[in-house]
């Protein structure tokens, strides 16, 4: 699979059935290479116009099945929250 197809996929966390967006980067392990985490852009402030507080970073094993439209996952959203950083 390609990281361009994994964009494309509306990630729904369900444990609520709620849908937290589409996958914008990939976190990787620096010693062994592979993927940590799945990022997500988290709600914007002011109707998106002034950025957004944080994104959201679910681990892979949190990921219960990629599907041809949608990522499953099983998350406590709290837990994924990451403070957005500007640039990155």
């Amino acid at each position: 699979m390609l990281f361009c197809e994994l964009q494309d996929k509306e990630v729904i966390n369900i444990c609520d059935g709620k849908c937290l967006g589409c996958v914008s980067d990939l976190s990787f392990c620096p010693d062994s290479g592979r993927i940590e985490n799945l990022i997500i852009p988290g709600p914007g402030k002011c109707f998106g116009l002034c950025g957004r507080d944080f994104d959201l970073w679910i681990p892979w094993c949190k990921i219960c099945k990629i599907g041809p439209d949608t990522i499953l996952v099983e998350i406590e959203f709290d837990k994924c929250k990451h403070k957005h950083t500007a640039g990155k």
